[in-house]
């Protein structure tokens, strides 16, 4: 086994030792809001956000960006789930600024494997077994973290299956501070009806 699989499974025991009435928390998240964020180690919506488990919705990807599979987990969050709020954070020191679709093309195509960050940008240390079919994804990478926010919330709130009378929040967490900074033009265009 490796160390990681090994460490997380332990503390995996542990959790389940104290598990306790969590069994019974319900479905439907109990405060009825949903966050968007990116997937970043350094961000813990539960901290930053005040949860429990059972409180809220986090859905997490690369750069906290929006899609359609974001849409559908956000549809599925309110229809099914009762979420009446939404959010859109962000944040400073995002990987996603680090890099463009055509960097990502040009790196799988020359290898699959993990590529470094050097000082003139992304490299691979391995450059064999790469393939092409990477040019076929739209990566979302970020150009300007304002503007990203506010176009995941204009994407969401223009999307035809999501209810009108949601608000939806743009926000970027400041990795320096944990503060939470309202990107004001977003929550504007997020606005319910």
């Amino acid at each position: 086994m490796s160390i990681v699989l090994d460490a997380v499974l332990e503390a995996n025991r542990k959790y389940a030792e104290t598990f306790g009435s969590k069994s019974e928390l319900p479905i439907p998240p109990g405060r009825k809001f949903a966050i968007v964020t990116c997937m970043d180690a350094r961000l813990d919506p539960a901290k930053f956000a005040g949860l429990a488990e059972g409180d809220a919705h986090v859905i997490r990807n690369a750069g906290g960006r929006v899609n359609e599979e974001t849409i559908r987990s956000l549809i599925i969050s309110h229809k099914l789930l009762g979420t009446q709020e939404w959010f859109v954070i962000h944040h400073t020191d995002c990987g996603m600024l680090t890099f463009t679709n055509q960097v990502m093309y040009d790196l799988l195509e020359e290898s699959l494997e993990s590529a470094a960050l050097g000082e003139n940008g992304w490299y691979n240390p391995e450059k064999e077994g790469g393939s092409r079919a990477g040019q076929y994804i739209n990566f979302l990478p970020i150009q300007e973290l304002e503007q990203s926010v506010v176009d995941d919330v204009t994407y969401i709130r223009n999307h035809p299956l999501v209810s009108k009378h949601i608000p939806i929040y743009g926000y970027i967490y400041d990795c320096k501070t944990g503060k939470l900074v309202e990107v004001k033009e977003a929550t504007e265009v997020g606005k319910a009806e």
